[in-house]
């Protein structure tokens, strides 16, 4: 059995921790097991279904550069104790130079940086993230992505052309998606939403997705769609704010936050369009979940292009006026009768049942000495 070490904040319910647990689930775990070095040491959501699985978690010291020798001393120590990791799969974007330096230094032949998003956050950590970024084709010896977007920013275009680069897929999986008219009755009449039309978000309460751009669109929409109701799932830093904005603006009673739930599958169903105003994205697992239930879609035009599978996917910029938002989120009102896209999303890529076989053959061809990017 090969143990790959995944390097990841904590594992609690968003796109990338969502998206590695999918992988995870799907894997002939006889083959491939993942254990979760978490670089903050807080319970996640997923915590104990990884150890259900067979999974270990692991918690570093953290990522504070004033402190970098604790850090270096901890993973010393780690992977002197597990010699069996061979491979170091790291998801901390550009902070990822930190695990994998620390593999480097400790002679871990597979060192794998993973980056999901296509910019930096903006927080405090955006000068150590910018001085980061050029050293961590350096640091890693495969540098994958979640798409073209993602890998450019991070190893530039002239790797992405030579070739050194790899496109992993945010697959999912399909059939927990695919629309249900009995769940979405069932969800819409626990949640008092018969008769309504539902726009629907899934993301973190972060700058990045951009609920306070939603929340000023969804303002003027519900004047000319007197039915209208938005449900904003997920949690973070900005949800406390985001439903202060909500009740400041007479809201409150249309908009609904029903918090980082386990159902999401089944909230896709009640929703009539899902909007995604996201600031900047690398191919975000909600886009293709949403796809996935063949429910329209609106995303800003800063999200990449590949995550437009389905022919219901409108790209808009946030620069345009929100007449313009509301006018396409308006478009397939009583007029999408919606099926099963399962072929489609295959053919895309994003099946999880196809996909993580691939991901295991990477892994094994690694360690027999295969060439892999």
């Amino acid at each position: 059995m090969i143990r790959v070490l995944h390097s990841v904040s904590n594992m609690n319910r968003a796109g990338m921790e969502t998206m590695l647990m999918n992988y995870y689930r799907h894997i002939d775990r006889e083959r491939i097991q993942f254990d979760f070095l978490c670089n903050k040491n807080r319970t996640g959501a997923y915590d104990a279904e990884i150890r259900e699985l067979g999974g270990r978690i692991f918690h570093s010291p953290g990522f504070n550069p004033f402190k970098y020798h604790r850090y270096l001393a901890y993973m010393h120590k780690l992977l002197s104790e597990h010699p069996e990791y061979r491979i170091i799969h790291a998801h901390n974007s550009a902070l990822s130079v930190y695990p994998l330096y620390a593999a480097k230094r400790e002679k871990v032949e597979h060192r794998i940086a993973h980056v999901h998003s296509a910019s930096f956050t903006a927080d405090y950590k955006v000068p150590i993230k910018m001085f980061c970024r050029p050293l961590l084709p350096y640091c890693a010896n495969h540098k994958w992505g979640c798409g073209t977007k993602a890998v450019t920013f991070y190893y530039g275009k002239r790797r992405v052309a030579d070739h050194e680069t790899r496109v992993i897929n945010n697959a999912i999986d399909i059939d927990r998606f695919l629309y249900n008219e009995t769940v979405r009755g069932i969800l819409r009449r626990q949640n008092g939403l018969q008769g309504k039309f539902v726009v629907g978000h899934v993301g973190r309460f972060t700058s990045q997705k951009n609920h306070t751009f939603l929340i000023d669109v969804f303002s003027e929409l519900v004047k000319k769609e007197k039915d209208a109701v938005l449900i904003l799932l997920g949690d973070g830093a900005l949800l406390e704010k985001m439903k202060e904005k909500t009740a400041r603006l007479g809201l409150g009673q249309f908009v609904l936050f029903p918090g980082n739930v386990s159902n999401v599958h089944e909230w896709y169903q009640a929703m009539d369009v899902f909007v995604l105003p996201s600031i900047w994205e690398g191919l975000p697992v909600s886009g293709i979940e949403a796809q996935a239930a063949d429910l329209p879609c609106v995303f800003s035009d800063d999200v990449t292009r590949e995550a437009g599978i389905l022919p219901t996917v409108r790209f808009v910029s946030r620069k345009q006026g929100t007449d313009v938002w509301i006018k396409n989120i308006l478009a397939y009102k009583d007029k999408h009768i919606r099926l099963s896209q399962k072929k489609m999303i295959q053919d895309a890529g994003f099946d999880i049942n196809i996909e993580a076989v691939k991901l295991m053959q990477l892994y094994e061809g690694m360690i027999s000495g295969e060439k892999i990017v």
